[in-house]
């Protein structure tokens, strides 16, 4: 198996120079992310930060993997509904199903999926649905959409459609300026690299190794 396949493997001490985040810290942001993305008053960014940050925390996936996440990737149906389709299986009440396809090999993995988080991808799936009402023709079937309307060489890109790898990073450096002002006084900063906290729940065993498939 190459190293990449496995989600959960420790990454060598000279890939990453800079150090995770403490696993407390990294739980905390987690936790802070969750909750506000279920407010009323929630802005859509809110609510797709708190998606990558929940399914990062439960499978270990990377940018690249959560931008290869579909929609159809997902299975969050009631307990009735366990066992039919391509991500579904025995499961704890709540839980749902996340395919995974991880690393340069996109090696699929189906991780469980905790209740918490399943609450999560559910507000996540309403919120998705309405940003992408205004384009024409279907939904895009990536799970993470854009969700402002953007710029592209003076064109006018519309919310609702397929988010890049730098989106994520500013996304995520936006929060961090955001946290870091607002509670800099009574703890570290939150570092500008989200790996640095991925990797905090990878190296603690807190992510679902999952379990390889073979795509159709």
């Amino acid at each position: 198996m190459a190293p990449d396949e496995t989600p959960t493997t420790a990454p060598h001490a000279g890939r990453y120079p800079r150090p995770p985040v403490s696993l407390e810290e990294a739980e905390r942001v987690w936790r802070e992310l969750a909750v506000e993305a279920l407010r009323p008053e929630a802005k859509p960014e809110t609510v797709r930060l708190a998606v990558v940050a929940s399914l990062t925390r439960s499978t270990g996936a990377r940018y690249g993997d959560l931008l290869r996440v579909r929609a159809e990737d997902l299975d969050l149906g009631p307990d009735e509904l366990a066992g039919r389709g391509r991500v579904s299986g025995a499961r704890a009440t709540g839980e749902g199903r996340v395919l995974v396809r991880h690393g340069k090999h996109r090696t699929p993995r189906r991780h469980r999926v905790p209740g918490d988080v399943v609450v999560v991808l559910r507000h996540w799936s309403v919120v998705r649905t309405e940003l992408a009402a205004e384009l024409e023709g279907s939904v895009p079937r990536a799970l993470l959409l854009t969700v402002h309307h953007t710029h592209d060489n003076g064109t006018t890109v519309s919310s609702g459609l397929p988010i890049t790898r730098q989106g994520l990073v500013l996304s995520w450096r936006r929060f961090v300026l955001r946290s870091n002002a607002r509670q800099g006084a009574t703890r570290p900063p939150l570092p500008t690299r989200f790996e640095q906290v991925r990797r905090a729940w990878v190296e603690a065993g807190v992510t679902d190794p999952g379990v390889v498939l073979q795509e159709k």
